[in-house]
């Protein structure tokens, strides 16, 4: 009896687990694998965990998911002496930065021991089958995310031709190499945690005017003060996201290529692929943490929307802060159209917003990709900078159509351009400075 092909793992789903959506694209952007640390102990653990499973995958990102969604706290061992589980902020207690790092990296171990790298370049090269004795790899996924054709990423002629090979290394570099698993754990503070906390401080405080005036004044301001602060119910979020790249570079390319790939079914290479427990890895790159401390009231959704609502936001935000931390996880988007009033122009589309982080102070560079047939490489070519338009930027945020929110009834944001030159449909639109820019000739 054939051996059955054991991939990808599930470690926990006591919610239904979110649906891949495919997402038409014209441009290449990072692949993107999301995750949870799920606290069953906590009395709203359940529901961020369902919120999380259900929250769509950000648009601006390619859904790589390999099948672990969730990371039960205590499969984590080895963060604290003598106890299982991450270093965990809660209500009076921040995380410090010994205590991240120390996070960080017990996730990057567990996710390594997991081969949650290697799923991810069993995806990348489509491995199907169900047996080792049928099981193939091929380059689909690889040529509709770079649209690449067929001939410039088949590995048969890579390994054979100078022109293979240069498309293989382009793709590596701009697709395979921009993986990233981002492991978010959330936990959250109460209104009515805060509420108590706030009323028993009131109360020494109106303990000790009495103290110093005498009477009863200052407790019964603190009584008002603390039966105002119960009356106030709301919910906030504290997001760690640990962000983590797949390692790709052109000797383990070379090693995948040359021991497992097979277009046509070999058991000796596939066999191999799933006993390489040390060629594909996943590394820690940068940490983001969130905390909102304006509460939202519960009294505007009912809890399971607001657990989602405000988890969704808070990602988001995390989101935008790592891609300004860290480059090569910066959102690439394409200019959508170009506005033209009376045949004058007057703005430039593009399908980003507040969920993205613009601001009417944000400043982005038009980029142009250039493709180079003879070296099979690509660089990018500053074109212009441009700024939000006042009033027209887009809140495309979770639930910010059922809010009524400012900018939701838009469907782009409007931008101007403030230097540089032509711009056209189709170019790439990156917030900041961009370094890959210099590269190109």
């Amino acid at each position: 009896m054939s051996r059955r092909l054991v991939v990808f793992i599930l470690l926990l789903a006591p919610c239904s687990l979110l649906m891949a959506q495919g997402v038409a694209t014209d441009y290449r952007r990072s692949s993107l694998t999301t995750m949870l640390v799920y606290h069953p102990e906590d009395e709203f653990g359940i529901n961020i965990y369902c919120a999380f499973d259900s929250i769509p995958m950000p648009d601006k990102y390619d859904e790589h998911n390999v099948g672990v969604r969730v990371i039960n706290d205590s499969l984590i061992t080895g963060v604290r002496p003598g106890k299982v589980g991450l270093y965990k902020a809660k209500y009076g207690h921040v995380l410090s930065a010994s205590e991240i790092k120390a996070n960080a990296l017990h996730l990057e171990h567990m996710l390594n021991q997991a081969q949650i790298g290697r799923a991810m370049v069993a995806r990348w090269f489509n491995l199907q089958g169900d047996s080792v004795d049928n099981a193939t790899f091929n380059t689909s996924l690889i040529q509709q995310r770079g649209q690449y054709n067929a001939s410039d990423v088949d590995v048969a002629v890579a390994m054979q031709t100078v022109r293979g090979v240069s498309a293989l290394s382009d793709a590596g570099e701009e697709l395979i190499g921009q993986t990233y698993v981002l492991v978010n754990d959330i936990t959250y503070v109460t209104a009515e945690e805060e509420a108590r906390a706030a009323k028993i401080s009131m109360q020494v405080i109106g303990g000790l005017f009495d103290a110093f005036v005498g009477g009863n004044v200052g407790s019964k301001l603190a009584n008002t003060t603390g039966a105002i602060a119960d009356s106030f119910t709301g919910f906030n979020v504290k997001t760690h996201s640990y962000l983590f790249q797949l390692i790709w570079n052109d000797s383990i390319a070379n090693h995948f290529y040359r021991n497992h790939y097979t277009a046509i079914p070999n058991r000796e290479k596939i066999e191999a692929f799933l006993s390489d427990t040390n060629s594909f890895r996943i590394r820690y790159v940068a940490h983001e943490y969130e905390y909102d401390k304006k509460s939202v009231l519960k009294g505007k959704y009912e809890r399971s929307e607001l657990v989602k609502t405000i988890c969704a936001r808070s990602m988001d935000k995390n989101i935008v802060a790592l891609g300004k931390q860290y480059e090569d996880f910066k959102v690439k988007t394409p200019v959508f159209s170009v506005l033209e009033d009376k045949g004058r122009i007057v703005g430039y589309a593009a399908k980003i917003g507040l969920k993205e982080g613009v601001q009417e102070s944000s400043k982005f560079q038009v980029v142009q990709r250039v493709y180079h047939a003879d070296t099979q490489s690509t660089t990018y070519k500053y074109i212009a900078t441009v700024q939000p338009v006042k009033k027209m930027i887009w809140d495309n945020r979770y639930n910010a159509v059922l809010e009524q929110a400012e900018g939701a009834e838009l469907n782009y944001t409007t931008f101007r351009k403030v230097a540089g030159g032509e711009i056209l449909p189709g170019m790439l639109l990156v917030e900041g400075k961009f370094s890959k820019v210099e590269q190109a000739k």
